[in-house]
């Protein structure tokens, strides 16, 4: 039978670490018809990133001593050899994706948006805005990142998300209030606080009291050294346990009106825009109706991260969750790539034996019961 250019065995949607690290892996188990697609290009959201943000994660050439550089979306490349540094900016990151595409041959596609996909007898229908497209499997990988969550409370408008700066140094004024203190809204702190800004942090949470070893749900030990740091400059304040009800304009400054804990209602004051780190919506919202989730809302996954309402669509990436076991950084939702890759050989009656070396290098974590162990100290 004579495919058309249109017909896939695979269709991978988004060529950023997820989508680049899973077409490796297909590409090692022989799979020839299939394609990575993207509506950017490579590493679309890293290029978007302020200049001045780096991967948390340090990135170190171990592969030779069977430990992969923890940033790395193969188990036989790294970015701290290939960029020559230890924490990558985002650009820099991109580029090590670019590399790897040309490294491995991998079939990206882009400038294709992907629009919606449709369950059909033997497969998939894609509709992207360059036509339809076919394919037995899905792999949804287009990530977190391209969607900021820019209405989080009324008077947002008045705002500015961090992902759309450029660069900190472009930002004018000396004072800002950051409304959020995660990994993003202190790396925006840490970065004003160096240029000699004034700052305050506003944070739902409690910052300095989140007790656990997990970096997705405490702030990273890169970023606490860079708090500890920023702090003794002087110029940043944290606000933990602050919620923010409503930013308005009051002339020439806006007012960002919030409470803390059970007190009294709070108005601070500050003549630039706030800055919004309050995270993003991600792009599953797009195929939200192909995955269920549970009462809590909690997005429901089989074993081998595919969809437990409709067989042959897979998630990889920041998205990808089970339990209290969240896989939202690369060295974490990579191991998961060969889990994938793994089904959909095993249904496509592939020799599976390429990968045995994901397993010899710690990225084919197919049991989750180690995941929740905390350091002792």
């Amino acid at each position: 039978m004579i495919r058309q250019a249109h017909e896939f065995d695979v269709v991978v949607v988004g060529a950023g670490p997820a989508g680049i690290g899973i077409g490796c892996v297909l590409k090692g188990l022989g799979l020839q018809n299939f394609v990575v697609f993207d509506k950017h290009e490579v590493g679309a959201s890293f290029q978007r990133w302020p200049r001045e943000m780096r991967l948390i994660t340090p990135s170190f050439p171990s592969n030779a001593y069977g430990f992969p550089d923890l940033n790395a979306i193969t188990a036989d490349t790294s970015p701290g050899y290939t960029l020559e540094t230890e924490h990558p900016t985002g650009r820099q990151y991109a580029r090590y994706l670019r590399r790897v595409v040309k490294e491995f041959n991998v079939p990206v596609q882009t400038g294709v948006d992907v629009t919606e996909i449709r369950s059909i007898t033997d497969g998939f229908e894609i509709t992207t805005l360059a036509g339809t497209r076919t394919a037995k499997y899905v792999i949804w990988a287009a990530g977190e990142f391209q969607y900021p969550k820019i209405n989080p409370f009324p008077g947002a408008e008045y705002c500015q998300h961090t992902a759309t700066v450029p660069s900190w140094r472009d930002v004018a004024g000396d004072e800002f209030l950051i409304i959020g203190g995660y990994e993003s809204g202190i790396d925006a702190a840490t970065a004003l606080c160096r240029l000699g800004k004034t700052v305050t942090v506003l944070d739902r949470r409690s910052i300095s009291s989140t007790v656990t070893s997990d970096p997705s749900v405490a702030l990273s030990p890169f970023t606490q050294a860079r708090l500890r740091q920023a702090d003794r400059t002087g110029r940043l304040s944290v606000l933990e346990n602050f919620k923010v009800i409503q930013v308005q304009r009051d002339g020439e400054e806006f007012l960002v009106i919030g409470r803390q804990r059970q007190k009294k209602q709070t108005v601070l004051r500050t003549k630039t825009p706030p800055l919004l780190a309050t995270g993003f919506d991600g792009s599953l919202s797009l195929v939200e109706s192909h995955f269920a989730r549970d009462e809590a809302g909690v997005l429901q996954l089989s074993p081998d991260d595919e969809s437990t309402i409709t067989p042959g669509l897979f998630l990889c990436g920041p998205m990808v969750r089970h339990g209290a076991i969240i896989m939202c950084f690369i060295y974490k939702y990579r191991q998961r790539f060969a889990v994938v890759a793994n089904a959909i050989g095993q249904r496509m009656g592939l020799d599976l034996s390429p990968l045995e070396v994901y397993r010899k290098k710690q990225m084919f974590l197919d049991d989750l019961s180690c995941c929740l162990d905390e350091c002792a100290c």
